[in-house]
This record gives C-alpha cells, structure tokens and sequence, in this order.
C-alpha cells in the first residue's frame, strides 16, 4: 500500500464507517467487517484467549458467554471527566484514551486492507457539541479525539461537523438549487444544518457562505435506550421501589449505572457487591433487588441493555415487543409497548425538537422556506422522532439518507477537497 490518499472516518457513538473519494469522483464507503461497511463501535476484551474483539465479533463473544469485558458507547465519554479515569480490565488498569485508541486504529487497518492504499490523512466526524453548554469541555474533546487519531497513525487529522458531511453526501442527488434541512440522528447526539445546496454549488471549494446554521444537542438513540430501560425494565429490579421505612424510594444510583451503555462496567467494582447488600438490606421488596443483583454479578450488564435496544429497534415496526431475560432465580418477563417507547422518550424529542427550531432562529429564515428535510442517522428508524421532526416542516419533501453511510460518504467528499491526493 504506497499510495497514499485521505479518508473519511465517522466514529460514531454506536457505528462507525470509513470512505474514500473514488477514481469517478463519488464516495465509496469501505468494507470494515466482512461485506459490511458499518463497524458497531465496540470492543471486547476475551480473558479466555487474551485476544481483543471488534465490532459484531466482540459481540458474539460476548453473547455467546466467553468470559471477558465488552466495552460500548465510548465516544461518549469524550469532554467529560471520565476520560481522566481508568478502568480495570483483567489485571491491567486501561484509561480510556487507549481503548479509544484501539478501536480507531483498528478501524484505519480496516479501512487500509479495504481500499488497498494506506491512510495519513483523515477528516474525521464530530458532532456540533460533543458536550452541551460546555465549550471548554467541547474544545477537550475534540483534542483528546484528535490526540488519538495521530496516535492511531494519521500525520494530518481534520475535522467536520456531522451534518454538514451529510449535505454533502445528500448535495450529489439534488437537481436544482435547494435550502436543505439536515437532520443527522445519532447513537449520542442530535445535529442539524441548514446549508444551500445544488448542483453548481457542489464544485465550489469553499462553502462557508453555504452554511446558514449548524446546531446539535446530546441526546440519541443510547439516550433512548437509557429511558426506555427505566421506564420498563428498571422497576423490575426495584428502581423506584420504596424503602423499607416506606416514606421514599430506594437510591437510584445503580439503577442508572446499569440502563447506560458506557456505565455499565463500573458496576462491575469490588466495591459495588457491598453496596448492593446495603440497598437490598433498605429495599422493601427485596426480590426486586435480588434480580438486580443477579445481572450485575453475572455480568449480564450489556446483554441486558442490548434487549431493551432491541425491544426499542422492534418498536419501529411494530406496536408491541416480548423481553424476557433469563435470570437465576425469576426470568424478567414483560410486555413492553411503543406507546411506553413514546412515554419513555417524549421529553428528550421535545429537546430535539427546541434544537432544530434553534437552528432555524440561527439561520435567519422561516420552515416555510426550507425546501427538503434530508433524515439520517439510526434514530430516524423510529417513527415517533421522525414524525415530530419533519412534521416542523409540512411544505418540505422528506429524503431518507443511508442511515449508517451519509456521514461516512460526505467526509470523503470533505477530505478530498480539504486534503487532495497525496
């Protein structure tokens, strides 16, 4: 691999993807995992076999019981005070840095085996905030991700925000000259544009003017994962259960840690069993508490989150979805309804939608004058979401993105013209 050319990378909180502009000018999203072009963004570490896993195969592993630590949801913990700390992994201590290191240098050899070329150049995806109201924390983050890309083996890291890669990408279909609305709906965070886009623009190199707005708030489909978790399953284990003194509710710390992906393996402590006895000692159904018990000393932590997202990912298709989780002693066994998804989530996608409307306030212009609402991201598959958010726009045409890819596909487009061949 002597020829060198940049890439786009989009690491994404749940799925990652990785493309190239290619010799006929349009992206080509690379393949990561066999034939697949997306990588779940995840890593398993086999104390079995020693071996790390990535992607789909870390989580077979996983689901398949080998005995190991499965590590999700990362680019969350970008900005905020859990990157300065470290976690223990068999018997060596980890800081999150280089598990994020691992993974994005395994999506660069990916990619690298992919495209036959090697890669020093890289536009990478950031979404408008990584952290909400904080710069200073936003400024971090980017730096730290920045930070670990050159560790990864890129000389030159550049970057673009999430939804304007995807104009980009949606930019190569249109016809005529059009104000587009971009809703990009992620794993960790909600972003949008508003950018001029048509064919006569898309050759410019510069298209600042373009731009009229872009804006983002951090709450995705984990967020949704961690609501509906609460709402359904959560109360099954005690969460918001009363006390044995029967004037409140039992401490809900653990019940939090367990319903978000990137918590879960603090659980996994010395120190937690003690704590737990303590809240099962307080709890006035303590059989509640057992099941909770039962999933953290298992290690059951993902496996049990990875239900309640499929039970959210069912609900985009159909009205009603049977978890049932073995456990020990009584199997969690329940009925969950899109209407509960709707409960669960409602105020979280009214917070989405007071985001886009701020992006509309920031451009300048009215949703009457927004001609196309361009949806993607793996958040838009619910039904709920996607209809309070273009239903802001009534005159607008609705286009469906690649749910994974737009992002990946618009950051070639971005590295070539940032970067060039090289």
């Amino acid at each position: 691999m002597t020829t060198h050319v940049p890439c786009g990378i989009d690491f994404g909180t749940s799925n990652s993807t990785a493309a190239i502009l290619g010799e006929d000018g349009a992206a080509r999203l690379l393949a990561l995992e066999g034939d697949s072009v997306v990588l779940p963004s995840t890593l398993f570490f086999s104390f079995e076999d020693q071996q790390i896993r990535f992607g789909r195969a870390a989580v077979d592993a996983y689901v398949e019981g080998v005995e190991g630590r499965l590590m999700r949801s990362l680019k969350s913990v970008l900005g905020s005070s859990t990157m300065a700390e470290k976690t223990t992994i068999k018997a060596r201590r980890w800081s999150f840095s280089e598990i994020i290191g691992l993974y994005l240098k395994q999506v660069k050899a990916r990619a690298e085996a992919a495209a036959g070329r090697s890669f020093n150049s890289v536009v990478l995806g950031r979404p408008v905030h990584f952290v909400d109201g904080d710069e200073e924390a936003d400024g971090r983050a980017q730096g730290e991700l920045e930070a670990i890309a050159r560790k990864a083996g890129f000389s030159a890291v550049a970057f673009q925000f999430e939804p304007i890669a995807a104009a980009l990408d949606y930019e190569r279909r249109v016809q005529r000259e059009e104000l587009a609305v971009i809703v990009d709906l992620g794993g960790g965070t909600s972003d949008f544009a508003i950018v001029r886009v048509s064919p006569k623009r898309r050759e410019a190199s510069d298209r600042r003017a373009d731009i009229l707005a872009s804006t983002g708030i951090h709450i995705g489909g984990t967020d949704f994962d961690r609501l509906l978790s609460l709402k359904t399953v959560m109360p099954e284990l005690g969460y918001r259960t009363l006390a044995r003194d029967g004037r409140r509710d039992l401490p809900n710390w653990a019940y939090f840690e367990l319903a978000t992906w990137h918590r879960i393996n603090f659980l996994y402590a010395q120190q937690t069993d003690t704590k737990l006895k303590g809240l099962r000692q307080d709890a006035a159904r303590p059989e509640l508490v057992d099941r909770l018990m039962a999933v953290i000393s298992e290690r059951q932590g993902h496996a049990l989150a990875g239900e309640v997202e499929a039970a959210k990912i069912a609900l985009s298709a159909e009205e009603r979805f049977r978890l049932h989780f073995p456990l020990p002693d009584a199997d969690l066994d329940l009925e969950v309804a899109r209407t509960d998804l709707v409960a669960a989530i409602g105020q979280s996608v009214a917070g989405i939608e007071g985001a886009l409307a701020g992006c509309l306030k920031q451009a300048g212009v009215g949703a009457e004058a927004i001609s196309s609402v361009f949806v993607t991201g793996g958040s838009a598959s619910i039904p709920y979401v996607r209809g309070r958010l273009t239903g802001l726009f009534p005159q607008a045409s609705v286009v469906q993105g690649d749910v994974f890819g737009s992002v990946g596909a618009g950051l070639a487009l971005d590295a070539a013209r940032k970067y060039g061949p090289t």
